[in-house]
């Protein structure tokens, strides 16, 4: 996790639908831009093909081209992040 204090502005409670092939996951402890960019860039290196949205104020992160949650969370973890259910607030 990183020590800056940048958010990027949205709404806090952002929704939006899940497409089929898609994996949303929750990473409480992304708190701005620069984790985001170090999140997607650590999964799209490692999955190449993927495309990743990560939102640092809904704290969501979504993945299309990859369903192999396991191998996301431990490519998340190793960035120095922890992922969750999405439907865990």
């Amino acid at each position: 996790m990183c020590g800056c204090a940048t958010t990027r502005p949205g709404p806090a409670n952002q929704s939006r639908e899940t497409l089929p092939g898609e994996l949303t996951l929750r990473v409480a402890d992304m708190t701005c831009g620069h984790c985001a960019g170090a999140i997607t860039a650590a999964i799209e290196a490692a999955l190449p093909g993927t495309l990743v949205d990560a939102n640092p104020v809904s704290k969501l992160v979504s993945i299309r081209g990859s369903s192999d949650r396991d191998a996301i969370e431990t490519i998340i973890a190793r960035a120095g992040y922890t992922a969750s259910d999405a439907a865990l607030a």
